[in-house]
């Protein structure tokens, strides 16, 4: 009779023994799925070596409802924005609710997640596009930076960013999934990246080339929780304790120290998101 096989646990992020000085550029912890041990992530991140963590919120309803969650919090900053599968529901009304809440809270330090969406077909692109580029314009008003949304629409999101002559303003690609070409355009135009946990799964050749490539200044970390967890957690609940594999798997690509790298990108996203 063979044996039954039983999953090894998965590792904790303390294992790794990462200093403070980490961010996570990029997380969802308004969401149901951290409604029954919030607190607890916020204390398993800080455990880890996440100083700081941008939490996105898509709407002006979503950060109406969710910003109280975070008042005892200040290791979280704001990312406010209209994601764009849900651009047909908003226009100038809501841009200039959107500017109220900027000017009136210095913890929403960018906006976004911005952009265009082809995956699904949950909003014309013709929409998405009117109110992408509306949104780079307040983000201009503003002066914040922009995280970019860009998903199965790449070439579609850089000929609005070159329209819009963002080439030189601070502008961060959330999700980077693409390979080396793309990188280095992104580089090109003086823009960062941010790169996530599945940078580690075996198909991703092409983003780990890309992730031991891009030049250190311009590169950040994240984890879009509860989305794309690292391959240590795959298939599991992702938070922001869990950026730190994403930076050992990186580091182990680029042949560095993960503590070199993690203070680094740390060091990135705080001149970034002026924390």
């Amino acid at each position: 009779m063979s044996k039954k096989k039983h999953p090894s646990p998965c590792p904790s992020p303390l294992e790794l023994h990462l200093p403070q000085g980490g961010v996570d550029t990029h997380a969802h912890l308004n969401m149901e799925d951290f409604s029954a041990d919030l607190p607890a992530t916020l204390e398993r991140a800080v455990a880890s070596g996440v100083s700081y963590i941008g939490n996105v919120l898509l709407s002006v309803e979503e950060y109406e409802q969710s910003r109280p969650l975070f008042a005892d919090c200040p290791q979280v900053f704001f990312i406010l924005g209209i994601h764009p599968n849900e651009s047909a529901q908003y226009g100038p009304d809501t841009i200039s609710r959107l500017r109220g809440l900027v000017y009136g809270d210095a913890r929403i330090r960018a906006i976004g997640e911005i952009g265009l969406d082809f995956f699904r077909d949950y909003c014309p692109a013709r929409t998405q596009e009117k109110t992408f580029r509306a949104l780079l314009k307040l983000a201009r008003e503003v002066e914040r930076p922009v995280v970019i949304h860009s998903r199965e629409a790449t070439q579609a999101t850089l000929v609005v960013l070159e329209e819009e002559k963002f080439k030189g303003y601070p502008l961060l690609w959330h999700c980077f999934g693409g390979d080396t070409a793309l990188m280095e355009y992104i580089v090109r135009q003086g823009w960062h990246l941010s790169i996530p946990g599945p940078v580690g799964y075996p198909a991703n050749k092409a983003l780990r080339e890309a992730a031991r490539n891009v030049p250190l200044k311009r590169l950040l970390l994240e984890t879009d929780a509860p989305y794309l967890a690292p391959l240590e957690w795959r298939g599991k609940r992702n938070e922001p304790a869990f950026t730190v594999f994403t930076a050992a798997c990186i580091a182990r690509e680029r042949g560095m120290e993960t503590a070199d790298l993690w203070t680094s990108c740390g060091e990135n996203a705080r001149r970034f998101f002026s924390l």
